[in-house]
């Protein structure tokens, strides 16, 4: 029953995902860091809300894993490498990891007190 929930929090995830990426990604990789950072904070609140296993199957595993797309992310840093704009590819991979840690981070904290 644990995969079903896992699929429908996926299913969900990647459409939420497709859509905002479509919307935002404009030249550079704004949807894709946009859907990381979001994705980032709701995981860490998510963990540390204390969820039943079958919700945090849903929205933890299931919906920010589609969700947040790390593969995009690579891609997009490499693509951006490749078009002579090193210095925009280094700057999108720090800004993406430092302040994905820092939501993740937040969220968490946020969860604490909402407790």
């Amino acid at each position: 029953m644990i995969l079903l929930y896992i699929a429908l929090g996926g299913f969900l995830g990647a459409i939420t995902r497709f859509l905002l990426s479509k919307r935002l990604n404009k030249g550079l990789p704004y949807g894709t860091f946009f859907i990381n950072i979001i994705g980032s904070f709701l995981l860490g609140y998510f963990l540390n809300l204390g969820l039943s296993s079958h919700v945090y199957a849903i929205l933890g595993v299931g919906f920010c894993g589609a969700f947040t797309t790390f593969s995009t992310f690579k891609l997009e840093a490499v693509q951006l490498f490749k078009k002579d704009k090193k210095y925009i590819s280094l700057i999108y991979i720090l800004i993406s990891y430092s302040v994905g840690l820092i939501f993740a981070l937040c969220g968490f904290i946020l969860a604490n007190l909402d407790k």
